[in-house]
């Protein structure tokens, strides 16, 4: 019995230990995760990855653009005009649209020009002027036409590039007035070699008379801002034109940097202190094709210098310059603002302000005061009042003013003191626009194009900020 009983015992148990591996082995394999499918022996990357697809240039609204015309046109309101672009234009610091694309516009309205009205009347010229208001809405590419929209027509004016020339040593007051007096004379010696003279001496005789047609002088131009994002076609690219600039051996490294003004400067109202800015429209790259001011920059200055002008001819003057950077968003080091210090070296301005460019960056109109223009006309009205020559002769010499009407009245009424009279009126308006009437304030709108010169002493090389 005893011996039955420990056979049954231990089967009872074995039994069991069966019944729980088979439970233990069930649980395993319900846990157990599907397998994956082992990775391809070779992962070397293909031979000829497809790079990605270029982002498409979209120019965004506010972009400014300036175009010259090259020609003449007649003021005419629904003339059809053509113009060039000034300069180029980049996208993400690549070159997009290149300078001299053809522009298509028209003139929609003719403004009234009071002020050359008034002052055409005072020498008898009684030319209704006016201002034509242009609007450009065609961009000619080499893949098509592309239509774009400003914000609204704009005005223009001939242009004016400034240059700085290179320091001058001092000079003395008798020194200046004869480099003056020859640069004046050399402006008249071009004005028979130049090109264009038949057209210049026609323009004189223009004014001589009461009445004649107007025109829009080549070389006006009109700055505008686009008023919707311009979406450009898929074009070659262009030669890039922001390669960085040469330096002389023995010199630092110079670097040029093209901006446009964000608000109009100008001597009449501008203090020292002031703060002016410029958007860098140009990426800037160092000899070494390091990217060290990107486009879309903001360059922050301050006025250094500032006159109005004042009564008796004395012109105003104007120096501005800039001590920082400010990067856009995205680029450059984690600080956005760097220091740097750079002069106004070069600028685009209206031709009829007659401005110049120091090497220090100051900008004044050019003086156009000339001593030998009234004491001419003075004598010249003096003859008539001589009783020993030709009535003639000495009435048509000496009645300068009104221009042709005037000459004509005084040779038609033979009368010495009315031809007498004629001529004084021409010398006293001519000493009073020479010496007497307020000079001329320096004007620089907004979107004036200025290029600043710096040096890589003064600026950061700019690097993405992940490194």
């Amino acid at each position: 019995m005893p011996l039955l009983k420990n056979l049954l015992s231990a089967a009872v148990l074995g039994s069991i230990t069966l019944l729980s591996a088979d439970a233990i082995a069930a649980q395993t394999l319900q846990q157990r995760p599907l397998a994956q499918p082992a990775p391809p022996a070779n992962t070397a990357p293909s031979p000829n990855p497809v790079p990605p697809a270029p982002l498409e240039p979209i120019l965004p609204a506010g972009t400014s653009l300036q175009v010259e015309i090259l020609r003449h046109y007649p003021m005419k309101a629904g003339e059809a005009i053509e113009g060039r672009l000034v300069d180029p234009i980049y996208f993400q610091g690549e070159m997009v649209v290149p300078k001299n694309t053809v522009l298509h516009g028209t003139i929609t309205t003719l403004l009234p020009d009071s002020k050359s009205r008034w002052h055409g009347r005072l020498l008898g010229d009684f030319t209704p002027f006016h201002t034509a208001k242009v609007q450009f809405n065609e961009l000619m590419l080499p893949g098509g036409p592309v239509a774009f929209t400003t914000q609204g027509p704009t005005t223009g004016a001939t242009v004016l590039h400034l240059s700085a020339p290179g320091a001058r040593p001092k000079q003395s007051l008798v020194k200046r007035e004869w480099t003056q007096a020859t640069d004046r004379l050399h402006q008249q010696i071009a004005f028979f070699v130049d090109p264009g003279l038949g057209d210049r001496a026609l323009q004189i005789l223009y004014h001589q008379l009461p009445y004649h047609p107007e025109r829009i002088p080549a070389h006006t131009a009109w700055t505008f801002e686009l008023a919707e994002p311009l979406p450009l076609p898929d074009q070659p690219a262009g030669p890039s034109e922001a390669a960085p600039s040469a330096t002389a051996p023995g010199k630092p490294e110079t670097w040029s940097v093209r901006a446009l003004l964000s608000a109009e400067v100008t001597s009449a109202t501008a203090k020292s202190g002031d703060p002016v800015q410029a958007l860098v429209v140009e990426p800037v790259f160092d000899k070494d094709r390091q990217l060290v001011v990107p486009q879309g920059s903001m360059l922050v200055g301050r006025v250094t210098g500032a006159k109005a002008a004042r009564s008796l001819g004395r012109n105003g003057k104007l120096r501005f310059s800039f001590q920082q950077v400010r990067f856009p968003a995205g680029t450059g080091p984690v600080t956005p603002d760097r220091p740097v210090e750079g002069a106004l070296a070069g600028a685009t301005a209206e031709s009829s302000q007659g401005l110049s460019l120091d090497a220090e960056g100051t900008i004044t109109p050019k003086s156009q005061s000339s001593v030998i223009a009234p004491l001419l006309l003075t004598m010249l009205a003096g003859r008539a009042l001589d009783n020993d020559g030709n009535l003639t002769a000495q009435t048509g010499v000496a009645s300068n003013g009104f221009g042709l009407v005037g000459r004509v009245v005084g040779l038609a009424a033979g009368n010495r003191s009315l031809a007498a009279g004629l001529g004084y009126y021409a010398a006293a308006l001519s000493f009073y626009e020479n010496f007497l009437r307020k000079g001329h304030d320096v004007i620089f709108p907004k979107d004036t194009r200025i290029e600043i010169e710096t040096t890589p002493l003064r600026a950061p090389i700019l690097k993405p900020e992940s490194q």
